[in-house]
């Protein structure tokens, strides 16, 4: 049995950011016109007027503040609504595992390794470019690694699932070395028009390498414990497929296309699951709460994350125990607490313990208590 740690984090952050007072002045820009256009139908009570959105809302909502995003001239113009990414032929890397090879060449620069020194890649994400051949195949390839590789989606906790999977296979001694990558094109699969959920997402990929702790070159985090668990809901959705042709409204632009959910119930239910998991997982390792130095939590919602962490340490979390990236990142999807992760983790000294968790659709949560070496 081998010890499986962390021992690199990359993260690749797209050049464009849009502030709220840009995503205000474009939605609200979009609002006036859709009214304009509908105005007898709205008159009549057949269409809902589209209201405005505002900078004071989206930070009272969310704690956001900006985003990064691939393409912002497409998501800001009245007109368009969404990001415009040029048309790759099939012989060029792939926007997704272009980012991904920038995190994993980060990562494996901060643990002082090569590609040679890896066995498999894991792309974990909320959603995948194209449906085959695999992404993480291509990512492999692309940095010359031998061995496998394989996609893998279980929405925003798809990083803390395929850390577990990483570290899993590590243990048995199956493999000596991964990578998971989580590329995160969100501003594709976000509906700009939607005033209740404009503001959610950005873009940006992450990229983590799990090794046997005794090939670590440096410090590194001892992978001490993961959890996962899933419990069915659809408050967190997109129906988007590859069916969607075959059925008789498959051609329409569709809101169910798009990311979609019920933020009361998400917001009511996925707390309570968080908490008792990550309690859970920590008392049956026997971790207390104070052992605790730093919660990694997932990046959507400053709300749930002030919930969570005083949940958690039983206590208001005090500055820098439980560290956001959100305000300036905005929601990432699987790659939010891989960030946090990343920026907020080289403090800690020997012995100091931590937990990355990460939830969403599904429900999913996914929860990792590491412990710094060296």
């Amino acid at each position: 049995m081998y010890t499986p740690a962390i021992t690199g984090t990359g993260v690749c952050t797209p050049e464009n950011t849009i502030s709220n007072a840009e995503l205000v002045k474009s939605f609200n820009a979009y609002a006036d016109k859709f009214n304009l256009q509908n105005a007898d139908q709205i008159e009549a009570g057949d269409v809902t007027a589209q209201a405005h959105s505002s900078e004071e809302f989206i930070v009272k909502a969310s704690g956001i503040h900006s985003r990064y995003v691939i393409d912002k001239d497409g998501i800001l113009d009245p007109d368009v609504m969404h990001p415009l990414m040029r048309q790759r032929e099939d012989d060029e890397p792939s926007l997704m595992a272009e980012m991904a090879l920038d995190a994993a060449l980060k990562a494996l620069k901060a643990a002082g390794k090569t590609p040679a020194d890896v066995d498999a890649v894991i792309c974990a994400a909320s959603n995948l470019e194209r449906a085959y051949p695999a992404v993480a195949i291509e990512i492999q390839e692309l940095l010359g690694i031998k061995g496998f590789a394989f996609d893998m989606n279980v929405a925003c906790s798809s990083a803390t699932f395929g850390l577990q999977l990483a570290a899993d296979m590590i243990k048995s001694g199956s493999i000596s070395s991964a990578l998971v990558v989580n590329p995160e094109i969100c501003s594709a699969h976000l509906e700009w028009r939607d005033r209740d959920c404009h503001f959610i997402f950005g873009d940006v990929a992450t990229a983590t390498l799990v090794e046997r702790s005794e090939d670590a070159s440096g410090p590194y985090f001892e992978i001490k414990s993961t959890r996962c668990a899933t419990d069915f809901s659809n408050n967190i959705r997109n129906n988007n497929g590859f069916l969607r042709r075959s059925r008789p409204d498959g051609t329409a632009d569709r809101r169910d296309m798009q990311f979609m959910q019920n933020g009361r119930k998400v917001f009511k239910e996925v707390l309570p699951m968080v908490s008792a998991h990550i309690g859970s997982h920590m008392d049956d390792e026997g971790i207390q709460a104070t052992d605790l130095k730093r919660l990694w939590l997932h990046q959507a919602n400053k709300s749930m994350n002030d919930f969570i962490g005083k949940k958690v340490l039983g206590r208001t979390p005090e500055d820098g125990e439980q560290p956001n990236i959100l305000q300036d990142y905005a929601n990432t999807s699987s790659a939010g607490s891989i960030i946090a992760f990343s920026k907020y983790s080289n403090d800690l000294d020997d012995g100091d313990y931590g937990l990355i968790c990460s939830f969403g659709a599904g429900y999913s949560v996914g929860s990792v208590i590491v412990q710094r070496r060296g």
